[in-house]
């Protein structure tokens, strides 16, 4: 495949529209065009060691779950790893693809991956996503009605404000008056100066003003709060997390007033470092990556338990299910391989 199109459809699969504002996502190394994709690498973190496998496995494009480059790189020498990365990626013609918050929004994303290490069980997003275009502009819809008098200087105007969008105009007939009704989108910025231009020609009360919000997005968003079918003693989920995640260990910290064998009715999860999208949920669990020390003893004294799994072994496991889903996606177009290098850096000595 055109690696465009690849893009396109890599997009599709999971919009970057749903990753958090803060991420960055998408294509973000691309080889001079055009550029054909015949081997589709995926990791979880692109590491030097990782790098040099998808060079030696004659990968088109790498899909790194976390962003390799996510701070603005002032420079691409051979100094830094992750610079090193950009030049190898370049030098081998590769190109790097990151989808990260994307994946953990998506209803067959990494959340609902780790969803079935509980066993049994329905869920919900935690913080569900809205939908990223409709509207398409604006946060709040301004309708007001103006007389000819009036109608030609407001106009005039408020076309000079920025991030004003959508303008229409219709006629309309006001207590027997016949009159223009104006609407149009705008931002939370430019609301205060549109409003201030209405006051100052005395339209204010014939004013309407509507916040926009996007509906949102079924099944779609950050974390999972899990109902499971049937109470489980804590003991038996840690064994159960052990075992879809592959580990011989995970860490634990019981609940105040709880114990190994109280039961887990509700658990809220997040991949990763969950911490922020965990914060203040009610639950029985919360299941994640990492969390810092006073994290832990802040839900512990809220007698919420605790299974921390590092970060990456939370997400890792995802990617042979990856695989499988971007194979059907994709309709068998490519090759796509799974990292055998990717680990996560932690491990227990």
């Amino acid at each position: 495949m055109d690696l465009r199109e690849l893009v396109s459809a890599l997009n599709d699969f999971a919009s970057p529209a749903l990753a958090e504002s803060w991420d960055n996502v998408g294509l973000l190394v691309e080889p001079s065009p055009p550029h054909t994709v015949k081997t589709l690498f995926l990791t979880n973190d692109l590491t030097e060691e990782v790098m040099e496998e998808a060079v030696q496995k004659k990968a088109d494009l790498v899909l790194s779950y976390h962003p390799p480059i996510f701070t603005p790189l002032k420079r691409v020498t051979w100094k830094t790893w992750k610079e090193r990365l950009v030049v190898r990626a370049l030098e081998n013609r590769i190109g790097i693809y990151s989808p990260h918050t994307a994946y953990d929004a998506i209803p067959h994303g990494v959340n609902n991956w780790l969803t079935k290490g509980l066993g049994a069980c329905t869920s919900v997003p935690l913080h569900p996503s809205t939908a990223p275009s409709s509207p398409a502009e604006g946060t709040h819809r301004v309708e007001f009605c103006a007389d000819a008098e009036h109608l030609d200087a407001v106009l005039f105007k408020i076309k000079d404000i920025p991030e004003i969008s959508c303008l229409t105009t219709l006629p309309a007939r006001v207590e027997g008056e016949e009159q223009t009704r104006v609407t149009l989108n705008c931002s939370q910025k430019a609301l205060p100066e549109a409003v201030a231009l209405l006051s100052q020609n005395n339209l204010l009360h014939k004013t309407e003003i509507l916040l926009l919000q996007k509906p949102l997005v079924p099944q779609t968003g950050m974390g999972r709060l899990c109902t499971l079918r049937e109470p489980v003693p804590l003991s038996d989920i840690i064994e159960r997390i052990k075992g879809h995640l592959k580990l011989p260990h995970v860490r634990v910290a019981v609940g105040t007033g709880r114990t190994l064998e109280s039961p887990v009715k509700k658990a809220a999860l997040c991949a990763g470092s969950g911490s922020s999208v965990l914060k203040g949920t009610e639950a029985d669990l919360y299941l994640t990556g990492e969390m810092s020390h006073h994290e832990v003893l802040d839900a512990v004294a809220h007698g919420i338990s605790v299974i921390l799994c590092e970060h990456s072994n939370t997400e890792r496991g995802f990617l042979a299910e990856l695989r499988d889903a971007l194979t059907i996606h994709l309709q068998n177009k490519i090759n796509i391989i799974v990292s055998e290098k990717d680990r996560d850096p932690l491990q227990v000595a």
